[in-house]
């Protein structure tokens, strides 16, 4: 009996390992794997009582030390489960991953592998269930499993199944708005789990790709986007290793700062194209908050370093899409993003990076004033957006760079120009002028020389000479910007003469402000000057001047320019009375701004004398020409002829008495006594072309046939031929004449010829070489002079011609023809 048995055991036990099936006769249990009926025995007769945790202990334990078992009982619980999937028996399939859990959590990361691929088929079999709790459960184990470090190289994985049903569940319409919001964190808690599992491991599959990316990127940001308020902070304040945000906006914008954070910068662009893209498709730009939380969030959440990638992708997409109707809105909005992140980006970028941002924008400007919009609102819209772009960035930088940056734009802005093209170049100038302005104002003036380089002092003054008026106004406010250094600019904005009520701020001039001024106060001046005789000059452009003449003054008020000043006022004054391309009321407003500025220098100095003159004249003017004095108006139409400027020369200020106002403060004045530079109400040295040589003969000459006088021919000269005499000269010497040569000048020629002397050596001094160079050239070619010269040596006889060999008659031909080469260069050597 007992022998039969046995047979009968064996025959069951092949049964059973054959086909896995139970003994008819229910002996053969025992037979059975023993990890099977370790599986079996941790489920309980009914679901409602839950896992059996001593069974499980069991099979723990077994897993744990024979680990080689660990794939057949993964692949065990899997087939338990999808036959109670099938059969509806949600209750044992809840416990089977349960059990699949617990067994992942205990097996150690080497033997993972083994059991990794069982688990992510249980997990995609609960995924594909129509029941949102079973999507539920497979998500939150699928999240226990990416938080697990692994030590062995998964290459054979993929995860495409888990990402795109993940992104499914991001996009849940369900009609329960709370079961919607459940199913939506476990797809956003899914993503965020895939890419732990996948970013840190350089053999699975590539997360970064464009199939992976256009599904994560969009889901999170439709689920960003439901949220009723955008708050942006610099970095995550909650924990969300586990999916602790409550809200699926939250914790989608959580998933998007690790997915960005975790971006090498060769991945950076592949998060960039979907978002870009996302906001065009749905049409997210206008309005464009939830545009600009999401980019800060990008911004704050990036590698420092990589920062940069972000700005250049924004502004290689501003002018992308069709011509559709509201495309500049569209640009206009995602400039307004730009420059609410440039500068953000500005802190960490550094070398050419800085250049090309600024050159980018500056191009992406001048495509704008190229482009020929019929919405000039949105238009101006999206180049107001790029300028404060460039301002932002800029404000962000060092000192340096902004000044770097400022000579970079005034080195874009065309020269002026007539005709054909002249509006769009107008339109540019003023464009770049405003992202100079905006960079300017950025910048802290500590030093005239370092915020005004050469080069970039060169060409400000050369845009100050353009057509357009408002481009003038322009440029003289980004020179009130750099020259204003303790905050007086607000208080001149309009001409006066009651400056103690204004509280200005004055300090004495640095030794290094003296210098820069000194080397470069001739240009400045004269730059100035020549903006004040332009014909098309409104009230903006003279209060724009006047604001930075005022600061001048004050900024650089020492017993070294004050001469300067002085001489430049009185040729505003002289100028508004001999320029005739000046109207009447531009004339009255250049007198009340003399006045102005006359009132302003003893204010800033101590000129007692000055003072009272000034306040002396300014009475007169109030009592018989208040339109010489401020407040500056656009129009002066009742004015009669008595009442032009010209008409009342007592009201001018005078240079005798300035100049003994001047000398009885102590200070030298030989500078103000000198020639003006301003000559014929302009610059001599910017319209003149003529020679020193011909200036000097259009005033006299310091020589001695000038003080001599009209002195006879000796006898010798009238009997030598060829010997020609000064045309000056007389045919009989007087006793007066041999009496001034014998004494010397006079004490007014001597002072005159101190006051040519002091002209010539400051006009040497201060004056630019490329100026000296203008004022010293002929207004002749060299060549034509010499063929005239010598053309008139050839036309002269060699001998007297018949009927006139007596010498009274030669002498007279000579007389006659005096040849041109007689000529005295006396202004042409410093002495």
């Amino acid at each position: 009996m007992l022998r039969l048995r046995k047979v009968a055991h064996r025959a069951c036990f092949f049964v059973s390992r054959t086909v896995y099936m139970t003994c008819c006769c229910g002996c053969c249990s025992a037979l059975r794997p023993r990890y099977k009926r370790l599986v079996d025995n941790i489920f309980p007769a009914s679901p409602q009582d839950g896992l059996v945790k001593s069974n499980m202990e069991k099979l723990t334990f077994y897993s744990l030390s024979s680990p080689e078992k660990l794939d057949r009982i993964g692949e065990y619980l899997f087939q338990k489960a999808s036959r109670d999937i099938y059969r509806r028996r949600h209750g044992f399939v809840i416990i089977a991953m349960e059990a699949m859990d617990q067994l992942l959590l205990a097996c150690h990361s080497q033997t993972l592998n083994l059991f990794v691929e069982s688990f992510l088929k249980m997990v995609q079999k609960l995924l594909e269930s129509t029941d949102p709790q079973l999507q539920i459960l497979a998500t939150q184990s699928f999240v226990r499993f990416a938080n697990i470090e692994e030590d062995t190289p998964s290459y054979h994985r993929r995860y495409d199944f888990f990402v795109s049903k993940f992104s499914a569940m991001c996009h849940s319409n369900h009609s329960d708005v709370v079961t919607r919001d459940k199913i939506r964190l476990a797809g956003i808690q899914g993503l965020q789990g895939v890419i732990r599992k996948t970013v840190s491991d350089d053999l699975v599959e590539n997360i970064w790709e464009a199939q992976h990316m256009d599904k994560i990127v969009p889901s999170l940001l439709y689920n960003m986007q439901t949220a009723e308020k955008y708050e942006t902070v610099s970095c995550m304040e909650t924990d969300t290793r586990d999916g602790a945000e409550e809200s699926p906006p939250r914790l989608a914008e959580a998933c998007l700062r690790e997915l960005v954070g975790r971006a090498s910068f060769g991945h950076i662009r592949s998060v960039l194209r979907p978002v870009l893209t996302h906001f065009d498709r749905h049409e997210l730009w206008v309005p464009n908050d939830f545009a600009v939380h999401t980019f800060k969030i990008i911004m704050f959440s990036i590698q420092a370093q990589y920062s940069y990638s972000v700005v250049e992708a924004l502004m290689q997409h501003l002018d992308v899409g069709g011509p559709a109707a509201g495309q500049p809105r569209v640009r206009a909005a995602r400039a307004a993003v730009l420059s609410n992140i440039v500068a953000i980006a500005a802190a960490d970028s550094v070398g050419p990076s800085v250049l090309e941002i600024i050159n980018n924008l500056l191009t992406n400007l001048r495509a704008s004033v190229a482009r020929d919009s019929e919405k000039e609102t949105d238009e101006k819209l999206y180049q107001d957006a790029l300028i404060n772009a460039l301002g932002e960035f800029a404000d962000h930088l060092p000192d340096f760079q902004k000044i770097d940056i400022m000579m970079f734009i005034i080195s874009k802005v065309p020269s002026s120009q007539r005709g054909k093209g002249a509006k769009p170049d107008a339109m540019l100038q003023t464009i770049l002028l405003k992202s100079l302005l905006k960079v300017g104002t950025t910048y802290r003036t500590t030093e005239f020389s370092k915020a005004f380089p050469a080069a970039f002092l060169e060409a400000l003054l050369r845009v100050s000479s353009v057509g357009d008026a408002g481009t003038r106004v322009l440029l003289q406010r980004i020179l009130h910007t750099l020259l204003d250094r303790k905050g007086n600019a607000p208080h001149l904005v309009a001409p006066t003469v009651d400056y103690a009520e204004l509280g200005l701020a004055v300090e004495k001039c640095s030794r290094q402000d003296l210098i820069f001024i000194s080397k470069h106060g001739y240009a400045i001046y004269i730059s100035l000057y020549d903006g004040l005789q332009l014909e098309s000059n409104t009230l903006e452009n003279i209060e724009a001047i006047y604001t930075t003449l005022a600061l001048l003054c004050i900024e650089l008020a020492s017993e070294e320019t004050l001469c300067d000043m002085l001489q430049l006022i009185l040729a505003i004054q002289q100028s508004a009375l001999t320029n005739p391309v000046l109207s009447v009321a531009q004339q009255c407003q250049l007198q009340a701004l003399v006045a102005s500025l006359a009132a302003l220098l003893p204010h800033v100095m101590p000129l007692p004398r000055l003072q009272e003159y000034v306040r002396k004249i300014i009475e007169a003017r109030a009592s018989d020409g208040p339109q010489l004095l401020p407040p500056l108006r656009r129009e002066y139409p009742h004015l009669a002829p008595a009442d032009m400027p010209g008409s009342m020369p007592y009201l001018m200020f005078d240079q005798m008495a300035i100049c003994e106002c001047v000398k009885a403060s102590g200070l030298d004045i030989a500078r103000l006594q000198a020639a003006s530079p301003y000559a014929g109400g302009t610059a001599i040295g910017m319209a003149h072309r003529h020679s020193w040589v011909e200036a000097g003969a259009a005033q006299g000459r310091d020589s001695l046939a000038d003080i001599t006088g009209p002195v006879t021919e000796l006898d010798s000269a009238n009997s030598s031929p060829g010997v020609q005499r000064h045309p000056m000269q007389s045919e009989s010497v007087s006793l007066e004449a041999l009496r001034r040569a014998a004494t010397g000048p006079t004490e007014a020629e001597r002072r005159e010829a101190e006051r040519r002397k002091a002209t010539l050596n400051n006009t040497f001094r201060t004056a630019p070489f490329g100026t000296l160079v203008t004022i010293t050239q002929p207004k002749y070619e060299i060549k034509e002079k010499l063929e005239e010269i010598f053309n008139s040596i050839s036309e002269e006889p060699l001998l007297p011609t018949s009927g006139s060999c007596s010498p009274g008659s030669q002498s007279k031909s000579y007389t006659q023809n005096v040849p041109p080469y007689t000529k005295y260069f006396p202004e042409l050597f410093l002495y």
